[in-house]
């Protein structure tokens, strides 16, 4: 019994060292996405399928995506309407 919990404990070891490796957190994070949506634009937080909110400006969705960033210290993300990254502006405390 005792070398099946020594096996189990190397297996969770292992599988903790390589998520480390490999940069991937098991805490989400709070970041704010602004992403083209339907005939607008939406504030998407990431890892997130479901939207935040939408609006018909990005001005307006880039306006609530920086105070709900502000108020958990992430950052936020605005994409261009082809989906690339414009602009990241970082709201976390150094």
């Amino acid at each position: 019994m005792s070398s099946n919990n020594n096996l189990v404990n190397a297996i969770k070891q292992l599988i903790e060292a390589i998520i480390k490796a490999l940069g991937h957190s098991p805490k989400r994070t709070w970041h704010q996405h602004i992403v083209p949506f339907e005939n607008g634009w939406a504030v998407r937080r990431e890892g997130n399928k479901r939207i935040t909110s939408k609006h018909r400006k990005q001005s307006t969705a880039i306006r609530k995506a920086k105070t709900l960033a502000k108020r958990k210290k992430a950052d936020v993300i605005i994409h261009r309407e082809s989906g690339g990254i414009r602009e990241r502006i970082s709201y976390a405390e150094d």
